[in-house]
């Protein structure tokens, strides 16, 4: 019997800003990157992404400047480098108006606003979308967002992945526990709409936040929404495997990414998990064409274009190498600059000069999961990526917007679908996380840790939580039972 080709995850990479990823090619003919304050900007490119056949279309964030290059933010400022920037979850909502299938996956923070508004604005999502939302979820890493919320510096690494795991406790209870199925009911006759016996507090009680609950929201098609996370750190891979779903990661090579995604099936097997529930994508540049004297030309442009000093700026880099000669050690620059000793420092390779430094970032994208050529080519190397490397998708890196989008669904998506690789279009009234995983499989599988508090069951259970249920636990008194 002949085995089915694994198929692959597709999302459109995409952030409500003007410079995103691909620094300094906003500028280019053609490119809309500078409408993104504008509606239309959304529906169109809502309308383009389900057009291609995408299975989402994945938001980044951040809440606040970079402002580490050249100790201040005016890089950043000039190059519209996620500056001005607008609130992700806003513009779902215009996206899922214009369209029926796409997904949408939204950044937001777990480090500085409170988990019982956020269960509200993402149960909402999910009910306007019919169960097409994702959350990407993040703890941030700007010095410049701490201070934006009151703090004179980051909260660290480790402590804000403790916060997080408390924060989805909170969750989980108001998603999962606060409401049965069922609660909604309806009766005209009755005067009643919703039944107070299935619906209670989560009189919540930890060491970072204190809720009460009920949920204010009745529980959408997902109940939660697909969880994301974008991570490969240590603290980042453990909360992997108790939460995330879709895993957006990455490294230096593919043994980088093959290491990152067995540490989290690991972590997600030692949380009662079978690890094949995480789906691990990569960041991936495509550049196609009918071609290859088109590819070049595309590719000439984009490298023309593309903004070293946007691309320093964004990694926050110490030092400024563009201000040396190219032949300057960079151990120079950084004793100079009083930098020897910092983590950037342990970065650089003994006897790297500012060109070579430079160099290396000017290539930096271009030699991790990075494919330029005609269609065939191009599905070539992403199969290598998926049978090869053990990818499950890709969020696919925007040069032109929304030229990318349009080249991928009009030349490669024909290509993957030939070989397999893709599903040949949308499910009606399928959710997002269906549509990853599989018909009726909407909501959290019981091995998740969320599903613990199905039916009411553990709200008052130390927060560290244990092994899951095998079965779902039985409904709960009712609201009155938790005054």
């Amino acid at each position: 019997m002949a085995i089915e080709p694994k198929k692959l995850i597709v999302n459109l990479f995409e952030m409500a800003c003007v410079s995103h990823i691909t620094h300094g090619l906003w500028v280019l003919e053609g490119n809309n990157r500078h409408r993104t304050a504008e509606l239309e900007y959304w529906t169109e490119l809502a309308q383009v992404a389900e057009g291609a056949g995408f299975d989402a279309i994945f938001l980044a964030d951040v809440v606040g400047a970079y402002d580490v290059f050249r100790d201040g933010p005016e890089t950043a400022i000039r190059e519209g480098l996620q500056i001005p920037n607008f609130d992700p979850l806003t513009v779902v909502p215009a996206m899922a108006a214009v369209t029926k299938h796409v997904g949408f996956g939204a950044t937001f923070s777990t480090s500085y606003e409170p988990p019982f508004a956020f269960a509200r604005r993402a149960a909402t999502l999910d009910h306007l979308t019919k169960g097409r939302f994702g959350w990407n979820i993040v703890t941030s890493y700007l010095p410049n967002a701490a201070r934006n919320f009151g703090l004179a510096e980051e909260i660290p690494h480790d402590t804000r992945y403790a916060i997080a795991d408390e924060y989805l406790n909170v969750l989980y209870k108001l998603w999962e526990g606060s409401w049965d199925d069922g609660a909604i009911v309806e009766d005209r006759a009755a005067k009643v709409y919703s039944d107070p016996a299935a619906i209670r507090y989560i009189n919540h009680s930890g060491e970072h936040y204190s809720v009460a609950g009920p949920h204010l929201v009745a529980p959408s098609l997902q109940r939660t929404p697909v969880l994301f996370q974008a991570t490969g750190s240590p603290a980042g891979i453990a909360f992997a495997g108790k939460h995330a779903e879709v895993v957006f990661t990455g490294g230096r090579t593919a043994a980088d990414f093959r290491a990152n995604a067995a540490a989290m099936r690991r972590a997600a097997e030692g949380q009662g998990r079978d690890g094949g529930d995480i789906k691990c994508i990569v960041q991936a540049g495509v550049v196609v064409g009918r071609t290859d004297d088109e590819v070049a030309r595309k590719l000439a442009l984009y490298r023309e274009h593309s903004s070293v000093e946007g691309i320093l700026a964004h990694a926050g880099f110490a030092i400024d190498p563009t201000a040396y000669p190219p032949e300057t050690p960079v151990h120079e620059i950084l004793v100079r600059e009083g930098k020897a000793d910092t983590p950037f420092a342990a970065t650089i390779a003994p006897g790297t000069t500012a060109g070579q430094l430079l160099e290396r970032v000017r290539k930096g994208r271009s030699e991790r999961y990075f494919v330029a050529g005609t269609p065939g080519v191009v599905a070539d190397e992403i199969e290598r990526w998926l049978d090869e490397d053990g990818i499950d998708g890709i969020n696919l890196r925007q040069y032109h917007s929304f030229g990318t989008a349009r080249d991928f669904g009009e030349l490669v998506v024909p290509e993957l679908r030939r070989r397999g690789r893709l599903r040949e279009g949308y499910v009606p009234e399928e959710t997002l996380r269906e549509r990853i995983y599989g018909p009726g499989k909407a909501r959290l599988p019981q091995s998740h840790y969320g599903a613990r508090y199905r039916g009411g069951a553990h709200l008052d259970a130390d927060d560290a939580g244990g092994r899951l249920p095998a079965e779902p636990a039985p409904a709960s008194a009712g609201l009155k039972a938790w005054v």
